[in-house]
């Protein structure tokens, strides 16, 4: 699905991301550990072009979306990003954050297809060959409407219906999280990434979103997490990647990464951290 190439990145003089090279495929479920800077969530920054590369390529369905050529925003929709401070918006409710990007993108998609039906016609005009009218079946209020009942169906999903009308602030750290995974499960993404979704948590509200991410596992959904979460990592993802100074030192599977660890510097973290 995601095939990461010789990816790179600097910031000034420092080398963040040292030549990446790894492969994710559909339904994976790969987690990302290692120290404190050593490029993790650059890494995952760099996945849907948040920070461009400074050289390599990410190629996401067939497509190098590192090509500064290419336009990342249609990519970007089918790739979902579920950040460490929540990042919602707090002058708008619970439902109208989660209705917020398909509503825009629904009916920019729309303007669109009319416009070129307007040049269409015109061209058509002028000439023998006809060109075929793009298909227009709906309408910005029929857009909102089923943005609204996607949006009420995946809060009903995680127990928050009676939140949809209130405001981010009036919500619990795991509220929070939980409303911004399903904000960014209601663009229908074929992959996941989540940047340390527990970090800003309270420990007892950690299980709340850890139980979501697994059930969203459990699913099929493709992901990939960084996180310090070592029980997490273990019991969740199929493979897991050590990274330290920006490099990818190991990768296994859990069993392996976390019962027999062949590199020394994963050795090292690893007793630290278990």
């Amino acid at each position: 699905m995601i095939d990461v190439i010789d990816l790179r990145k600097r910031f000034g003089k420092l080398d963040v991301l040292n030549g990446i090279t790894t492969t994710i495929r559909e339904g994976e479920k790969v987690a990302i550990i290692g120290p404190s800077g050593s490029g993790k969530s650059t890494f995952l920054r760099c996945l849907n072009c948040l920070e461009d590369p400074t050289s390599g390529a990410i190629i996401f369905q067939g497509v190098n979306i590192a090509d500064m050529k290419v336009d990342i925003n249609v990519h970007r929709r089918h790739i979902g990003m579920v950040f460490q401070q929540f990042n919602l918006f707090n002058n708008k409710t619970v439902l109208e954050n989660i209705m917020l990007a398909p509503v825009y993108l629904g009916i920019r998609d729309l303007r669109i297809k009319k416009l070129k039906n307007f040049f269409i016609r015109i061209r058509n005009l002028f000439t023998r060959n006809k060109l075929p009218l793009y298909e227009i079946n709906t309408t910005p209020a029929k857009i909102k409407a089923e943005a609204r009942e996607n949006a009420m169906r995946l809060l009903k999903r995680i127990g928050l219906e009676d939140k949809a009308n209130v405001y981010p602030s009036t919500l619990s750290g795991g509220q929070k999280q939980r409303v911004a995974i399903i904000r960014a499960l209601a663009m229908n993404p074929k992959v996941m990434l989540f940047d340390e979704p527990t970090s800003a948590l309270d420990p007892e509200m950690v299980g709340e979103v850890l139980d979501l991410i697994k059930t969203l596992a459990d699913e099929g959904m493709t992901m990939v997490i960084v996180t310090h979460e070592m029980g997490f990592a273990r019991e969740v993802a199929t493979r897991v990647i050590f990274m330290d100074e920006g490099r990818i030192v190991e990768e296994n599977t859990p069993e392996e990464i976390f019962t027999n660890p062949k590199n020394i510097r994963t050795k090292e973290f690893l007793s630290k951290v278990l």
